[in-house]
């Protein structure tokens, strides 16, 4: 929050070095090209309530944009989800009605890959279900485990959430370094996995 949200937002320069000088950009607008002909450009992440005119004085202001023609202008979009963690069980099943589950957005996951995640989880909780006639245990170990108790975890401030690796359960052992702490974490991910599909015969 504040005055740097958008440098930890759709500005954030992490891994876009300036080609020309080799050093990090404080803050980079993305361009994504919106024909084949790379004529129309999409400004990534710049969906917003600000007044088209008021979209097109600030945009101008970006170096490169000055000059550019705005065909179309951002607008917000409204997530629209439950609580998951007072009505979700870790299975995305609704706690007072096993047989009423909820996945994707709706759910209090964000994010294209958590919410065809989360239905992917809901599909193997039902066939599982329907087969061994019990409810999986998601190992909070796995970031999908993590997400799942995430979403069922009763919070005030419930807010949706991305998978991260700050919602996995800590290593036992300090790993300073990131990068090797990041893979022992993954490392120990996979291995929760082959036990859940031994476990669970998936």
């Amino acid at each position: 929050r504040g005055e740097k949200t958008l440098v930890f937002g759709p500005l954030k320069p992490v891994g876009l070095d300036n080609p020309k000088t080799g050093e990090k950009n404080y803050a980079v607008v993305q361009l994504r090209a919106e024909n084949n002909e790379r004529t129309m450009y999409n400004m990534v992440g710049f969906q917003t309530s600000l007044a088209f005119g008021e979209q097109k004085r600030v945009f101008s202001m970006i170096p490169g944009l000055k000059d550019a023609e705005f065909l179309r202008y951002g607008v917000m979009h409204k997530n629209t989800y439950i609580n998951g963690g007072k009505f979700l069980d870790n299975n995305f099943c609704l706690k007072q009605n096993d047989n009423i589950y909820f996945a994707g957005q709706i759910s209090g996951v964000e994010g294209y890959v958590e919410s065809a995640a989360s239905g992917l989880m809901v599909a193997i909780s039902i066939l599982n279900r329907l087969k061994n006639n019990d409810k999986m245990e998601f190992s909070d170990k796995t970031m999908l485990g993590s997400l799942a108790k995430y979403v069922s975890t009763e919070n005030k401030n419930y807010q949706p959430m991305n998978a991260n690796f700050g919602i996995l359960k800590p290593l036992d052992e300090k790993i300073k370094d990131k990068k090797t702490r990041y893979l022992k974490q993954a490392e120990i991910a996979m291995n929760e996995v082959n036990k859940m599909k031994e476990m669970y015969n998936l």
